[in-house]
């Protein structure tokens, strides 16, 4: 039998405000966190917003030598795992280093450090590029740093399956520890990739929003003028533990671990599949690993990324899967409020899953004005809504035909 895994801990930096709480609570007032970019200058950009983290200053968490030394979307992932780690009494507590791991992926990296050694590098030559260049960006310097702060001893990895990373990340830690490979795991996932070249390839793709004139109205997920995402940045860490080790130390427990599917589109690099499969494919295998039925689950946080084609697809995909129970299940799109944090948004969206099934109440999707008419599912527009949610279900997609799926449930002894 499968060992029980919980979420003791949680950490989130996003667009809405670095901290659970700030993050958490502008949500549920619909708040937007998108702008004008500032990051760079995008002043000769066709689109020129984005949703940055606005509030963080990485130097109240690492010292300003690594600050320095360390791209962007690791300083989030180490910020976000310290809440995290605090929030599960980690900190403070004893507890087995070689049963610990780390599982932090990135959608893309330090893109940002790639960026300044390459104008370096053809500048001045090859002798200016910096010796901390390659661990300074590296994808799995996240889970490295994470694991040397906080000694962790047990399994270290990463996982870059591009929007789907984050879900990944916390779906493969959770199967490490149904295995008994660890008793605790830190995942999640991190990025930071609103530059010159993150925003210029997204661009020239056409699959971000050029609705520069309204930032905060750009994320409109099954909204009918919808015309592509909000690329965002930041960072969502959950702790995961087995049961009966959360329970001996007396932890709060956030919620309960029970489903995880995976599935691949075998389509096209960037395009979904119109007929929904992997999508419905991924939520079926969710389902059938925690031995539930489709009609049990209460809430769907949606990957709903606010493009033409992808929202639609997944409205597809949840009526293949939960079929007339698909018009009755409230199904909301985070991203309206936060933007896209592409590799950190199955993180992130499972920590909203995790605290609407704690709190009893769903997020809403705001700038539903017109809704598309092929969309046409309960999506909470506009304000939150009190429900009763036994089982919450959170998909992310990304790019390579790659599908993740997690189901958490309210814990109750």
């Amino acid at each position: 039998m499968n060992r029980r895994v919980v979420v003791t801990g949680i950490g989130l930096i996003t667009p809405l405000g670095t901290g659970t709480k700030k993050t958490w609570e502008n949500l549920l007032e619909g708040k937007s966190g998108a702008g004008e970019i500032t990051l760079f200058d995008a002043s000769e950009y066709a689109v020129r917003i984005a949703a940055e983290v606005t509030d963080f200053e990485p130097a109240e968490y690492m010292d300003k030598k690594d600050v320095r030394r360390f791209a962007r979307f690791i300083q989030f992932a180490y910020a976000a795992t310290d809440m995290a780690m605090q929030s599960s009494g980690f900190k403070n507590n004893k507890f087995n280093h070689e049963r610990a791991g780390v599982l932090i992926g990135s959608g893309i990296g330090g893109i940002e450090r790639i960026e300044a050694q390459m104008e370096k590098l053809l500048e001045k030559g090859p002798r200016s590029i910096s010796p901390f260049f390659i661990p300074s960006e590296i994808i799995n310097m996240a889970s490295g740093y994470t694991a040397i702060k906080f000694a962790l001893k047990g399994p270290n990895s990463a996982v870059c399956t591009a929007c789907s990373t984050g879900n990944h990340a916390i779906g493969d830690a959770y199967r490490i520890i149904q295995r008994n490979e660890a008793d605790i795991m830190i995942a999640g996932g991190s990025e930071a990739a609103i530059t010159r070249l993150g925003v210029g390839g997204f661009a020239v793709m056409r699959a971000i929003s050029y609705r520069n004139d309204e930032p905060e109205k750009a994320s409109r997920p099954f909204d009918a003028d919808r015309d592509g995402f909000l690329i965002a940045e930041g960072a969502g860490i959950l702790i995961l533990e087995e049961l009966e080790h959360a329970r001996k130390r007396g932890a709060e427990i956030y919620a309960e671990v029970v489903g995880y599917g995976m599935s691949s589109d075998a389509y096209h690099i960037t395009a979904p599949d119109e007929t929904g499969d992997g999508p419905a494919r991924v939520m079926a295998a969710a389902i059938k690993d925690a031995n539930i039925k489709p009609n049990q689950i209460d809430y769907i946080n949606a990957h709903g990324t606010s493009t033409p084609l992808g929202d639609e697809i997944e409205v597809t995909a949840i009526k293949k899967v939960f079929k007339d129970d698909a018009y009755s299940i409230p199904v909301s799109s985070t991203k309206s409020m936060t933007g896209h944090l592409l590799g950190a948004a199955g993180g992130a969206e499972s920590i909203f899953a995790i605290l609407a099934t704690k709190n009893q109440v769903i997020p809403p999707t705001i700038n539903l004005d017109k809704p598309d008419p092929k969309c046409d599912l309960d999506f909470v527009p506009h304000k939150k809504r009190e429900a009763k949610i036994e089982y919450a279900l959170n998909n992310s997609f990304g790019f390579g035909g790659t599908n993740s799926c997690l189901i958490f449930k309210k814990y109750s002894d």
